[in-house]
């Protein structure tokens, strides 16, 4: 049952474009227990169906740019080549180490995010007013 609950939130949040992968590795690491490598694995199974539900949702509504997308593609899958090949000759400790800093560069990276869309644009908002 829990693995349905799992399968939920990360198909949620895939569909919602904010890397529900990241997520699902995430829990089944920190939470289930289960090892990098294996976490990494059940995550590139997940992808696959989930990702082509989102290409056909976003085909349908006419919002992929195949200009952008299909070299993106291309240069992502030998990128995924040469990393699950790292991957399977690096330490769990050592992997687990880089999804850390992956997870928190992420974090920082939505803080300032946050920061700009909220509280900057706000005082600038403000100071016109004046």
């Amino acid at each position: 049952m829990i693995e349905v609950l799992i399968g939920i939130i990360s198909g949620v949040i895939s569909g919602l474009g904010a890397g529900g992968g990241t997520i699902l590795i995430l829990i089944l690491t920190a939470f289930m227990g289960y090892e990098q490598h294996i976490s990494q694995s059940a995550n590139l199974i997940f992808f696959v169906p989930t990702a082509l539900a989102s290409i056909i949702i976003n085909t349908k509504q006419k919002l992929i740019k195949y200009k952008l997308a299909i070299p993106i593609t291309i240069v992502g899958i030998i990128g995924a080549i040469i990393g699950a090949n790292i991957s399977v000759h690096l330490d769990v400790k050592i992997l687990k180490k880089i999804f850390a800093i992956f997870l928190f560069l992420i974090a920082i990276r939505e803080i300032i995010s946050i920061y700009n869309m909220y509280i900057k644009d706000k005082k600038t908002h403000n100071n016109g007013n004046k």
